[in-house]
């Protein structure tokens, strides 16, 4: 009787013990593979460091050095004192905050109605998702110059004889120092859209029906759905896409470069084409080191931006 009655203690699960942490040493690291595994990731490191890790190094060095890339002399931070006390500067972040925040208005909400809208459409989906695509595919320097040629101050240019048809005088277009920037604003927002579109396209994919089914019983039209479904299923992606092209927007140069060099009247002066100016536009044996010391004052707010998406989406990612 004894030995039945204990039988079903015996057969009760017992309670795991929490496993004792074994403190890291080099012996128990050599006997856990870890020599194979730095053997393993050996080549990466290599690449790492003679391709990122040494040219960041030497940035922030010669950030700190007046140099023509011949003959260096250590200055300390007057290079960062220089270019901080450079009205140059505050020009190009101001005139960069102005081209982000004209992208913001622009070329973030008309991706994301283009892809609502395009969801919607029920024959050719893939014919319409390409020709949005199409922009992306053309080399950027083509694409800027054809726009260059479009954006003509002749009454006789494309855009000014479109204009024409409806009744509006030419436009001076990059000419101009206030219709530079929009201008700017208006061909990279036709440039990028496409590939917001597609993953716009992909994530829409992922709400599901019912909640429109629902919507649509509740008697919601087309834009309280958009607002009171598509939004909400979408906010984690909007923000990642929000965070990045605040960081693309903040490294613009293309644009400026090609269409304007920065004019008229340095309107369109973005902060890396300032950082051009300094190192190439300067006499001869250009100011290298205030150059890279804007390079890494931008590197500094861009890792801060980067840190800031990294730290959101992996708390969304845990949630």
């Amino acid at each position: 009787m004894a030995l039945l009655e204990r039988a079903p203690a015996e057969e009760m699960p017992m309670t795991a013990l929490p496993r004792r942490r074994t403190r890291r040493n080099p012996v128990t690291w050599y006997r856990g593979g870890g020599l194979w595994n730095l053997l393993f990731l050996l080549p990466m490191i290599v690449v790492f460091a003679v391709f990122s890790w040494s040219p960041i190094v030497q940035s922030v060095v010669m950030s700190l050095q007046k140099t023509n890339l011949i003959t260096s002399q250590w200055v300390g931070l007057d290079n960062y004192v220089k270019v901080l006390s450079d009205p140059l500067l505050g020009e190009a972040v101001l005139n960069t905050l102005w081209f982000a925040v004209l992208a913001l208005i622009f070329g973030f909400p008309v991706p994301l109605l283009m892809a609502v809208l395009m969801s919607e459409v029920r024959r050719a989906k893939g014919f319409y998702s390409a020709l949005a695509y199409l922009p992306v595919v053309i080399p950027p320097v083509v694409a800027v110059l054809l726009w260059k040629f479009f954006y003509s101050a002749d009454p006789n240019g494309v855009f000014n004889t479109v204009l024409g048809w409806v009744g509006i005088p030419p436009q001076p277009w990059i000419q101009d120092a206030v219709q530079a920037m929009p201008s700017l604003v208006l061909e990279a927002t036709w440039a990028g859209a496409g590939g917001s579109i597609i993953i716009y396209l992909a994530a829409l994919l992922g709400v599901p029906p019912e909640l429109y089914d629902a919507a649509e019983v509740d008697g919601a039209g087309v834009w309280r759905k958009i607002w009171h479904v598509t939004l909400p299923q979408l906010r984690g992606i909007l923000f990642i896409m929000l965070i990045l092209q605040i960081i693309a927007t903040a490294q613009v140069f293309l644009e400026p470069f090609l269409f304007t060099g920065g004019g008229p009247a340095g309107a369109t002066r973005t902060i890396l084409l300032y950082i051009y100016d300094k190192a190439f536009r300067n006499s001869l044996g250009g100011a290298y080191g205030e150059a890279t010391a804007v390079s890494v004052l931008l590197a500094i707010v861009l890792a801060l931006l980067s840190w800031l998406y990294f730290r959101l989406t992996n708390r969304w990612s845990n949630s």
